[in-house]
C-alpha cells in the first residue's frame, strides 16, 4: 500500500441517495461533493443494511448485518464480543478519533450498575477515543455558543432546532424560518471546525471519523440555506391519493401510518417546508465539506487522505406518507457513497460511476484494506478497492439486502396490533436490479417489479403471474441469510496437530 494513509471518514445522517446533484437530483445542488465524485469513485446504488441510527451504524462499524450484530433498535446493546473498524486500527498503530457521534448502545454485561452509558443508546464506539462528543445535549457546541455571545435554551437539546417566534412558511412567512444562529455557529461548522483542528495537529497518519447530524431533524437551517429552495418548487411526493390508500398494501404499512410520529402531515405547505428545509441542510453539510476538504488540500495531506463519505440511512420525507427512516422503501435506505483514494492506482477510476449494489458493511473492510490491516473473519461486506483501482471484484453481489426489526422492548403495542411476538417484528429485504422481495417473519410478503412500478405501489406477491418469481426471490433471501450466518469461528477446526484455519470469500 506504501505510505501510510490517512483515512477521513464522514457520515451525515439520514441523507437520500438520490440527493446530490451529481446523479442528476432535479434541485438539490451539492457542489463540493460532486467535486470530490469527480476525483473519486461515486456508488450509485449504495444501501444501508438496517435503520434507524444505532442498527445501522452498528452494520457500518463492524461490518456486520443486523441478524448477526443483533443490535436491532436504538437502545439494544452491540455484543462487546464484536470488534470493529476502530478497534483493528488501534491494533494496526492508529488512534481512531471520533468528532460526532456513533450511536452505539454498550453491553451492560461489561459495565457498573451504575455506569452512566446504559441510560443512553448514545455511547460511543469501543475503541475510537472522543474527541468532541456531540449527542442529543450537544454541551460541546452549545458550550461554544455561549462563549460567542449567543444564548441557548435551558434545555439545550433544542438548540439545534432554534428560531426566532413568529409565523413559519405554511402560516404565510415568504420563507422557512432560519436557526437562530449564523451559518457559522451552526452545528456542522462547529463540528467541521473541530475536525479540523485536530488534523492541523496531526503529527502522524491519522483516522478520524466525523459524524455529522445534518440533515437529520430538526428540519431548521441557518440563513441562507432555509431559503435555497423553493418549498413551492420542490419535487413532487412519491405517494397515493391518502395515507388510507396507501394503508391497503400491507398490515405493516397500515400500522406504522397509524403512528404519529412515523406519518407525514396532512399539511401540504408544512410538508413542502419540510422538504425545501431538508435540501436545505444537505447544501449547507455540502458547503461545510467543501470547506474541510480546500483545508486539507492547503495544508499538504491531499495526497495522503483516503475520503469516504456515507450515511446511516434515508429519509421518506412524505413518500408514501411517511416521514423519518423506516420499513421496507427504498428510500429510507438508499445513500450515498463517495470514496476518494489519493493513491496513484485509482487515478484510472477518478470520475467513475460504480451501478453495482454496495452496501454500508463493505465500509469496514475498505478502510481496513486502505491501512494494511487484516479484515476479520465476522465482516459480511467486502473490501470496494478492485473499484477504486479500476479491475472490479471477480465476483460481487447482484443485490442489496436490509433488514428492520420493529420490536420495541419497552412497549408491546405493534405486537398487539399486528397479532405477533416481539421476536416475529422483523423483516428482510432483497432489491435487485428489477425485483424486490420483502419477507416478513409472520406477515405476508411483498413483491415488486421495479421497472413497471419504480414507486412500490402495485405488491406483486400473490398475483399467480408473479408466482415463480415470488418463489425464486423467497429462495435468494433464504440463501443470502444462510450464506451470511455467523462465521467467527467456523473456519477453524481441530486436529490431531492443532488448530486448522482456513478462510473463504462470502461471494
Amino acid at each position: 500500500m506504501g505510505s501510510p494513509l490517512n483515512v477521513l471518514f464522514i457520515t451525515a445522517d439520514q441523507w437520500r441517495g438520490d440527493c446530490l446533484s451529481a446523479l442528476g437530483h432535479p434541485a438539490v445542488r451539492t457542489p463540493n461533493l460532486d467535486a470530490l465524485a469527480a476525483d473519486g469513485v461515486l456508488f450509485r446504488r449504495h444501501y444501508a443494511n438496517a435503520a434507524p441510527c444505532g442498527p445501522s451504524r452498528a452494520s457500518l462499524h463492524t461490518g456486520m448485518y443486523l441478524q448477526n450484530h443483533r443490535s436491532g433498535t436504538n437502545g439494544t446493546p452491540l455484543d462487546a464480543r464484536h470488534t470493529n473498524w476502530a478497534k483493528e486500527a488501534v491494533a494496526r498503530g492508529y488512534d481512531p478519533v471520533l468528532f460526532g457521534y456513533t450511536d452505539t448502545s454498550q453491553d451492560p454485561r461489561g459495565l457498573d450498575a451504575d455506569d452512566p452509558w446504559l441510560k443512553s443508546y448514545e455511547g460511543p464506539l469501543p475503541g475510537i477515543r472522543p474527541v468532541c462528543l456531540m449527542t442529543g445535549a450537544p454541551t460541546p457546541w452549545t458550550d461554544w455558543l455561549k462563549a460567542n455571545g449567543f444564548e441557548v435554551p435551558a434545555d439545550i437539546r433544542f438548540a439545534y432546532g432554534n428560531r426566532e417566534p413568529g409565523p413559519d412558511y405554511e402560516d404565510g412567512a415568504p420563507n422557512p424560518k432560519p436557526l437562530k444562529y449564523p451559518a457559522e455557529f451552526d452545528d456542522t461548522a462547529f463540528i467541521v471546525g473541530k475536525t479540523i483542528d485536530y488534523i492541523k495537529s496531526a503529527n502522524g497518519p491519522f483516522v478520524a471519523h466525523l459524524s455529522i447530524l445534518r440533515p437529520h431533524p430538526p428540519f431548521v437551517a441557518p440563513e441562507p440555506y432555509n431559503s435555497m429552495y423553493d418549498p413551492a418548487k420542490v419535487p413532487k411526493f412519491k405517494r397515493l391519493a391518502t395515507p388510507k390508500d396507501e394503508a391497503h398494501q400491507h398490515p405493516w404499512l397500515a400500522y406504522q401510518l397509524s403512528r404519529k410520529v412515523y406519518r407525514a402531515t396532512d399539511n401540504e405547505k408544512r410538508l413542502r417546508r419540510l422538504k425545501a428545509v431538508y435540501y436545505g441542510l444537505i447544501s449547507r453539510v455540502d458547503a461545510e465539506i467543501g470547506r474541510l476538504i480546500r483545508f486539507i488540500k492547503e495544508s499538504g495531506r491531499w495526497d495522503s487522505t483516503l475520503i469516504i463519505f456515507t450515511s446511516d440511512h434515508g429519509e421518506q420525507m412524505g413518500d408514501h406518507w411517511l416521514i423519518g427512516k423506516c420499513g421496507y422503501f427504498d428510500g429510507s435506505y438508499h445513500i450515498p457513497l463517495i470514496i476518494r483514494d489519493p493513491r496513484p492506482q485509482a487515478d484510472s477510476e477518478r470520475g467513475a460511476v460504480i451501478s453495482s449494489f454496495t452496501e454500508n458493511v463493505d465500509i469496514m473492510p475498505t478502510m481496513l484494506e486502505a491501512i494494511g490491516a487484516e479484515i476479520p473473519v465476522q465482516c459480511d461486506g467486502a473490501s470496494l478497492m478492485p473499484f477504486l483501482e479500476g479491475a472490479g471484484p471477480k465476483k460481487w453481489r447482484t443485490e442489496a439486502h436490509w433488514e428492520f426489526d420493529f420490536r420495541d422492548p419497552a412497549d408491546s403495542s405493534v405486537e398487539r396490533s399486528l397479532g405477533l411476538t416481539m421476536h416475529q417484528c422483523t423483516m428482510n429485504i432483497i432489491r435487485g436490479e428489477r425485483y424486490k422481495y420483502v419477507h416478513f417473519t409472520n406477515l405476508p410478503p411483498l413483491f415488486f417489479d421495479l421497472k413497471t412500478d419504480p414507486d412500490e405501489f402495485v405488491n406483486l406477491a400473490r398475483a399467480a403471474s408473479h408466482v415463480p418469481k415470488v418463489l425464486e426471490y423467497a429462495q435468494k433471501l433464504l440463501s443470502w441469510r444462510m450464506n451470511h450466518d455467523e462465521q467467527t469461528l467456523t473456519h477453524i477446526t481441530l486436529s490431531d496437530s492443532g488448530p486448522i484455519t482456513r478462510r473463504s470469500p462470502r461471494y
